[in-house]
Parts: structure tokens; C-alpha cells; sequence
């Protein structure tokens, strides 16, 4: 990225790794954080062209009782039905891409954080961010935390861990990681020791 704007890193994990927990400690820093799953609700709101082109590819069926996305019932779909999965990643996620890229752009602070879960996936569109921290758990905890976050069974859980990038592929991307099978207590001495790091390189550059 060109100098002039903030120094960007990309914060990622795999589904369950402890992303928000991490996210918050840097908040807690004063750090602006821009989250894609944030982006992704945004811009599918009803009256947003995102929301009508789901309807366009899924029908009205697909939509609440207020008239927002059926977020449990997508997801469900997506994970049995590949054709369904890439047709909704077609709409949203270019979407979600110019929503970070344009606040990342904007930011006032040293540097900003870009909470992207699925970086490693797409990552030939995040060439502009300078950096890459990983939050990393081993995969049977991120199993028990899923299944214990959305009760959801074993087998939905395995599904959508076996969907995303292998934790081979994202620790092969990553600058920085964050081993997070612990306590998440043990999180803060990290994380400061990043937020310093990340202020000397913004600085620098």
C-alpha cells in the first residue's frame, strides 16, 4: 500500500480460532478494527443491490419475516450445496472487499486492523496490506468451540472447518501469530507486544 494512509494489517483464523477476542484487545488499544463479517451484514441490508441480487439468485424464500437474509437457512444451504456456496460468495464478497479497502483508505491512525476470516482463500485480492497476524487454535478446539457457539452438530461443524483453507495454508501467509488454544487471559501480553510492534513498523514506513 502506498504511503500516505495507514499501515494495514490483515488479522485472520479459521472459523472458531478466537478472531473477535482478539480483535477487542486491540480495540481496547485504541486501534480501529473493520471487521469483514461486519462488512458482509452491511452490505446485504434490505435495499442494498447485494440483497436484491441474492434474491434474484436464491427467491424470496430465502429472506426473514423482516425481510433480511435468513442468515441460519444460507448457511445451511451453502454448506450442502457447492454451486449455492460460490453464488453467494459472487455477491458478496467483491462487496466486502471495496467496503475494508475503502476504510483502510480513510483511517486516521498509525496503523488499522482488517479482520478478514477468509484471507488465506482470497488472499490474491489483499495483496495491498502490509502485514499478516494469524490467530491459531489446533482444530478439535475450534471444533468443541463451534459446536458449543452456534449448536450446531459434529457433523455441520466438520463441514464448515473442511470448507475453509487448511491452518497449513494460513500459517504459511502469516507475519505474526497468536497461539490461542489457552487461556485467553494469556492474550494481553501478546497483543501489546504486537501493538508496539505494529507502531514502530507504521512509523518506519
Amino acid at each position: 500500500m502506498s504511503r500516505g494512509h495507514p499501515f494495514v494489517v490483515a488479522l485472520t483464523g479459521g472459523i472458531a480460532a478466537g478472531k473477535s477476542t482478539v480483535e477487542q484487545r486491540f480495540a481496547a488499544l485504541g486501534v480501529h478494527v473493520y471487521d469483514a463479517d461486519q462488512a458482509a451484514r452491511q452490505v446485504i441490508e434490505p435495499g442494498t443491490d447485494g440483497l436484491l441480487q441474492i434474491v434474484e439468485a436464491f427467491g424470496e424464500d430465502i429472506l426473514d419475516r423482516d425481510g433480511r437474509l435468513d442468515r441460519p437457512a444460507m448457511r445451511q444451504r451453502i454448506f450442502v450445496d457447492r454451486d449455492a456456496r460460490r453464488t453467494l460468495e459472487a455477491i458478496v464478497h467483491p462487496r466486502v472487499r471495496l467496503w475494508l479497502h475503502e476504510r483502510a483508505l480513510a483511517d486516521s491512525g498509525p496503523y488499522c486492523l482488517l479482520s478478514i476470516p477468509l484471507l488465506a482463500e482470497h488472499i490474491g485480492h489483499y495483496r495491498w496490506v502490509d502485514r499478516v497476524l494469524l490467530v491459531d487454535a489446533d482444530d478439535d478446539v475450534r471444533m468443541r468451540r463451534l459446536i458449543a457457539r452456534d449448536g450446531i452438530d459434529e457433523a455441520l461443524a466438520r463441514r464448515i472447518l473442511a470448507s475453509q483453507a487448511s491452518r497449513e495454508q494460513r500459517l504459511a501467509l502469516a507475519h505474526d501469530v497468536i497461539d490461542n488454544n489457552g487461556d485467553p487471559a494469556a492474550l494481553d501480553a501478546r497483543v501489546a507486544a504486537l501493538h508496539a510492534r505494529y507502531l514502530a513498523l507504521a512509523s518506519a514506513t
